[in-house]
C-alpha cells in the first residue's frame, strides 16, 4: 500500500529539519504524532528512515533516496494548493542569522537597499553551531556560518574569506618593534592578550598556522564581541587577533598596528547556509543572491 501524503509531508519535514521536535513545530503537530507517523511510514516501507540521536535524527540512505523522489512533487503540490502565503498577505520576513560583527559591518549595509524594495528582514546574531541547529529547526531562512556544516541536511556556499591579523595599539607596537618577526611569539610574553572567549580560538589558530606552535597562555581580558575586543586593544589593553575586515579602518588610521606580516596569514571562510528542498521564497532568494554578490568584494 502506498503511504498517504500526510506521512510523506511529515517525513520530509523531519528530513529537512533534522529533528522530530523541529518537524512538529514546522507542521503544527505534537512530537508524539510526528513519531507515530514516521514509525507508520517505516512499517509501510519496511525500512528504517532515521537513526534516532541524542540531538535530532540522522537520515539513513533509504531516507535520502526517498527524499530525492518525493521532495519536488510535494513542494509543487504545496505551491499548487496555495499552502504558501495568500496573494493579499504581505511577504513573510526573511530570517537571517550570523556572527554579530559580520552582520553589523558587512551584511546589513549590503542589504539596506532591500528595505525600500519591500523585503522585510529579521536579523539574529549568534554563534554558528546553535544558529545551525535553529536553521535545521526552521527558525531561520539563511545562516552565515564560520565553518562549513557537515551532512546533507544543510547546503552551504562560500561567502567570503577573512584574513586574521595580529594587532596592538601603537604604544605596544613601538615597544615591540620588529621583535615578533625576529623572535616569534616569545616577544609577546609581557603583553596582555585580549580575546573573544576563554579558549582564545582566533589567537590559537594564528599561533598554529603562523608560528607552528601551541598557544597556552590565558587571556587577560575576554569580551564576547569582537567589536569590544577591538575597542579594548585600540585603547591599549594588549594585543589580539582580529579579522582584517573588522579592523581595516583602524589599521589605515594608525590606531592599530599589525605586529606581524606573515607571507601566508591564516584565512577563514564564511559560508551562506540554508536548508535544501522546497524552492525558497522570493525574498530569501533576493537576500541570498545579493549577499553572494556583495561577498565577492568583501
Amino acid at each position: 500500500m502506498a503511504p498517504d501524503l500526510n506521512l510523506l509531508r511529515t517525513f520530509l519535514a523531519v528530513y529537512r529539519s533534522g529533528s522530530f521536535t523541529a518537524a512538529a513545530g514546522l507542521l503544527g503537530l505534537s512530537q508524539p504524532t510526528v513519531t507515530t507517523q514516521i514509525r507508520s511510514l517505516e512499517r509501510r516501507t519496511g525500512r528504517e528512515l532515521f537513526e534516532r540521536l541524542p540531538r535530532g535524527a540522522a537520515p539513513t540512505s533509504v531516507a535520502h533516496d526517498l527524499a530525492s523522489r518525493v521532495a519536488a512533487p510535494l513542494d509543487a503540490l504545496a505551491a499548487a494548493t496555495g499552502q504558501d502565503s495568500a496573494p493579499d498577505e504581505p511577504a513573510a520576513p526573511v530570517h537571517l542569522a550570523g556572527p554579530a560583527e559580520l552582520l553589523c559591518t558587512r551584511v546589513l549595509p549590503a542589504l539596506a537597499p532591500l528595505a525600500a524594495e519591500g523585503v522585510r528582514l529579521r536579523i539574529t546574531p549568534g554563534l554558528t553551531e546553535p544558529l545551525l541547529d535553529e536553521l535545521r529547526a526552521g527558525r531561520h531562512d539563511l545562516v552565515i556560518a564560520t565553518f562549513r556544516p557537515r551532512g546533507r541536511a544543510l547546503t552551504a556556499v562560500p561567502l567570503t574569506d577573512e584574513e586574521f591579523v595580529l594587532v596592538a595599539a601603537p604604544v605596544w607596537a613601538d615597544l615591540l618593534g620588529d621583535r615578533v618577526a625576529a623572535e616569534g611569539p616569545a616577544a609577546l610574553h609581557a603583553v596582555p592578550l585580549v580575546a573573544y572567549a576563554e579558549d582564545v580560538p582566533m589567537a590559537r589558530r594564528y599561533w598554529r598556522h603562523v608560528f607552528g606552535s601551541r598557544l597556552s597562555r590565558p587571556a587577560a581580558v575576554t569580551v564576547p564581541d569582537l567589536r569590544g575586543v577591538l575597542a579594548a586593544v585600540a585603547a591599549g589593553a594588549g594585543f589580539t587577533v582580529l579579522p582584517r575586515y573588522l579592523c581595516a579602518a583602524e589599521l589605515a588610521s594608525g590606531s592599530l598596528v599589525a605586529l606581524h606580516r606573515p607571507d601566508d596569514p591564516p584565512i577563514n571562510t564564511a559560508y551562506l547556509v540554508q536548508r535544501p528542498g522546497r524552492p525558497a521564497a522570493p525574498g530569501v532568494t533576493r537576500v541570498r543572491n545579493l549577499l553572494i554578490e556583495a561577498g565577492r568584494s568583501w
